[in-house]
């Protein structure tokens, strides 16, 4: 046979794209010719699998081989290729048999000594294998527990291109092979399990254990601060915190996702896949069920915070915080243009970046946490009252946020200097996480029964026409708000996002709607007035 066709996946942003690969082996001047829009590494892939073919001990056809990937219109990046492309030809070339390969999904880059090497990216590639009705596939060992989360498919995890022609030789059976074997190539397979080991499908994601980790307790002396942190965990609402240094701003943010819930199935998926595509998952968890935390260093470029790349395009940290937390310390040392880059993902809850060959979309619905010294030389406010920054210094200085960025902030805080009598009295007040966490979970509970008929979950996310028309508050709960309108305190966005806080306020306490009481205290959160 000079003609056979396997099946890979192509990822755009974190969705994958099935691709049909072709290979044809005709008379003709000896060459590897790869068409179907490849990049540069994939285009290298020509040596790479000549290499590995002849070092499995198989013959390399010496004929004209031309390898497809289809759809032609589709960028394909990245070295995943290898294994499906290898197969393709020993499958041309009439060494291994067709007729089990439109059933199998083939992901991996090739060693020169045949092995297979882990890729980026392989748990939305398995789903997409999955949604385009596929059962089996054919991973590197080291990503087969990755691949596993994917619910109803069948993972065959390889050590080497011979292990996989063995297998396909074989005709493809669903045999295990004891998972302690030491790994070596000709194993035909390692791994093959079925149903799926971690969690079950629309189950939320284990708890982890957070008794020794970092404690929202630790924060003495900032109680005004520590309400804030579980308003915004239980609404979703963006955060400023203001103050000298070594007043607990950076303890605080830090200790935000010790009061966040854990994520639900789906959500867990998606953090997962995002990680997974930036080459950022752990190894040793496979599935990311806990809020993950982002702080990048302010020296951070727009692309390390939004993403992108000149190559294949990599999710930044914004979507890196899916889900979760992204925390900027020293705000206002960010560059400007970085800062207000955020401003579009605050409001889509995506990332879009628009190339000249393709679009690609990350998700990046997180909550923000910026952290700032009230000045540059960060001694104003102290005991000592030692700053002699001038008042335009200042308004320069906390001038790098920009309006726009700050009117898209919920709650802001500002951290006061805390003496020795305020942090003996608050020791024995302050509350640890774990009860904290319980009344975010019960506020995020009632929050999504309100919500259950709707595409939202979380206080934050709703637009404010609909919070305004389908969920009113009280009535005389507005007063203040309109106060605030008539002297130019609140923008007409601000009047959305005290609304929001106001709700997030009543789930707290319970309340079916939200009175003057909470709309008052959410407009001087939004203001910066609430400490």
């Amino acid at each position: 046979m000079t003609l056979a066709r396997t099946y890979s996946v192509a990822l755009v942003g974190v969705e994958g794209h099935l691709v049909e690969v072709e290979a044809d082996i005709e008379n003709g001047l000896v060459a590897l010719l790869l068409v179907g829009l490849p990049d540069t590494a994939l285009r290298e892939a020509r040596d790479r699998i000549r290499a590995a073919i002849v070092n499995s001990k198989e013959d390399w056809p010496n004929r004209r081989i031309t390898v497809g990937l289809s759809p032609a219109s589709l960028p394909k990046r990245g070295s995943g290729f290898d294994v499906g492309i290898a197969v393709a030809i020993m499958a041309a070339a009439g060494v291994a048999p067709v007729d089990v390969l439109d059933r199998v999904v083939f992901l991996g880059e090739l060693g020169l000594d045949g092995g297979l090497r882990p890729v980026r990216g392989v748990l939305p590639a398995v789903a997409a294998a999955s949604a385009a009705g596929f059962s089996q596939v054919v991973v590197p060992q080291d990503n087969a527990a990755e691949a596993q989360i994917v619910p109803g498919m069948h993972v065959f995890a390889m050590p080497s291109l011979q292990a996989v022609l063995g297998w396909i030789r074989a005709g493809a059976p669903a045999v295990t092979f004891d998972d302690e074997q030491e790994p070596r190539p000709g194993r035909r397979l390692q791994v093959v399990r079925e149903p799926h080991p971690i969690a079950a499908p629309g189950k939320p994601a284990a708890a982890a254990d957070q008794s020794s980790g970092p404690d929202l307790a630790d924060v003495l002396g900032q109680p005004v601060a520590r309400r804030a942190a579980e308003i915004c965990a239980a609404g979703g609402h963006h955060l400023m915190l203001l103050g000298p240094p070594g007043t607990g701003k950076t303890m605080l943010a830090e200790r935000i996702p010790s009061i966040l819930p854990t994520l639900d199935w789906a959500a867990a998926l998606e953090v997962t896949s995002i990680h997974s595509i930036a080459g950022a998952l752990p190894p040793d968890r496979p599935l990311i069920s806990e809020p993950p935390f982002c702080g990048p260093h302010h020296t951070a470029t727009k692309a390390s915070i939004v993403g992108g790349g000149s190559g294949m395009i990599r999710p930044g940290a914004a979507s890196l915080a899916h889900m979760g937390i992204l925390f900027l310390d020293e705000a206002p040392e960010f560059d400007r243009d970085v800062l207000d880059a955020l401003r579009q993902p605050l409001e889509s809850g995506q990332v879009v970046l628009a190339r000249a060959a393709l679009t690609a979309r990350f998700p990046a619905r997180f909550t923000l946490v910026l952290a700032a010294n009230p000045c540059p030389c960060a001694r104003s406010g102290g005991q000592a009252r030692s700053c002699l920054c001038t008042p335009s210094v200042r308004r320069r200085y906390l001038g790098r946020l920009s309006g726009p960025l700050l009117d898209r902030v919920d709650v802001k805080i500002e951290f006061l200097p805390v003496g020795r009598a305020e942090l003996l009295g608050d020791g024995k007040s302050a509350e640890p996480s774990a009860v904290v966490a319980d009344r975010v979970r019960a506020a995020r509970e009632r929050t999504a029964h309100r919500l259950a008929q709707t595409p939202w979950r979380l206080n934050a996310q709703v637009p404010g026409p609909e919070l305004r028309q389908r969920f009113p508050p009280a009535p005389g709960a507005l007063q203040p708000l309109e106060r605030a309108i008539e002297i130019g305190e609140v923008s007409a966005r601000g009047v959305d996002r005290v609304l929001r806080v106001a709700w997030t306020l009543a789930d707290l306490a319970g309340k079916p709607r939200p009175d003057a009481d909470e709309t008052c205290y959410a407009l001087g959160l939004w203001l910066g007035v609430g400490s």
